[in-house]
């Protein structure tokens, strides 16, 4: 709902309908970016393709009963597609940027500065030689096994980046997100409703997401998180088995559902409705244990790289242990945040 408009009794298809033809408008306004910008700014209309694929999808899941249900089944698994097919480069880039970085605190050394001004790959091979520029001295402090462990991550994560990087430049230009865009541009002017969505109450389906929200944070031991770290965590974290870390599922889905919950309320008050400062603080803990949580399992992977010299491979678990330390901590902060009372900023 736009600031001084006043909606007339509960939201209904309507609100869903503007709703859902803005993150369409704002898909195709960064889909022209995209196309017509240099690559720094190409990177930025991405994250805004994510954005709003993101929200599309997740409305269509939420208030699934009111639209078109064979139009909607269809529609959500190519945005999950596409988005998550963008997501790979930032995440790749961003997990090594976040182990390097690790690594110099466990070393005793300062991080590398300007870390938004250089890639991570230019920040460890700058400082190899302790020659000059910010880097060299916090290089050359490290240990060889953290040395030789970050140089491993840094070809690891590097060629998994620029292989994402090219799965999403052939994605863009597949004639899969062709179709993709061609139904969201439709969406864009006509959103397919059911016959009667204008008079439906969209309240109680928004309140159906925020109760699946509840009961999967029931179901987390929040008496475990309760403690900033939990021994447990480590078990199996160097295991021959790559499998995700057991304990991480049912945390990553409720990042999930936090994430629907959030998208609901966008819909009922507007994206420029008051900010519940309760869910952004326990949205950011949640991200950071997903990242903390990747960042271990990269760890992992390359504790397993065949014939590693043994300081490297020890270098690597503790990386691998500090990691699961930061999950926890985010447990422990989600935790926190979760049980504080709803807050909301203008």
């Amino acid at each position: 709902m736009r600031a001084g408009t006043e909606r007339a009794g509960p939201p209904t298809g309507d609100a869903l309908a503007g709703y859902l033809r803005a993150q369409a408008t704002e898909f195709l306004r960064a889909l022209r970016q995209h196309r017509e910008t240099g690559t720094g700014d190409s990177l930025d209309a991405a994250r805004a393709l994510r954005r709003s694929a993101r929200r599309i999808s997740g409305s269509l899941h939420t208030f699934r009963p009111l639209l078109d249900s064979d139009w909607s089944e269809a529609m959500r698994p190519e945005l999950a597609w596409l988005s998550g097919t963008l997501a790979l480069e930032h995440a790749y880039a961003s997990r090594l940027d976040r182990l390097l970085n690790a690594l110099h605190r466990l070393s005793g050394s300062a991080a590398f500065p300007d870390r938004a001004g250089t890639g991570a790959t230019a920040r460890v091979g700058g400082g190899g030689g302790g020659g000059g520029g910010g880097g060299g001295p916090e290089r050359g402090s490290l240990t060889v096994g953290a040395a030789k462990a970050g140089a491993l991550l840094d070809r690891q994560l590097t060629l998994a980046r620029t292989r994402a990087h090219s799965t999403a430049l052939q994605a863009l230009g597949s004639s899969r997100f062709h179709a993709v865009a061609d139904k969201v541009a439709l969406l864009a002017s006509e959103v397919p409703l059911t016959a009667t969505a204008a008079a439906t109450d969209l309240r109680p389906l928004a309140t159906a997401a925020q109760e699946r929200l509840t009961a999967a944070v029931a179901a987390l031991p929040l008496v475990t998180a309760g403690s900033p770290y939990n021994a447990e965590a480590l078990i199996h974290g160097l295991s021959p088995d790559p499998a995700p870390h057991p304990q991480d599922a049912p945390w990553h889905q409720v990042r999930l559902l936090l994430r629907l919950h959030r998208y609901a309320r966008e819909v009922l008050e507007g994206e420029a409705g008051p900010v519940d400062v309760r869910l952004l603080a326990a949205g950011q803990a949640l991200n950071r244990h997903r990242d903390a949580s990747e960042a271990a399992a990269a760890a992992a992977a390359a504790a397993r790289t065949p014939r590693i010299a043994p300081a490297t491979a020890y270098a690597l678990g503790v990386l691998h242990a500090d990691q699961r330390h930061e999950v926890e901590a985010a447990r422990f902060a989600f935790q926190q945040s979760w049980q504080k009372q709803t807050v909301s900023t203008p």
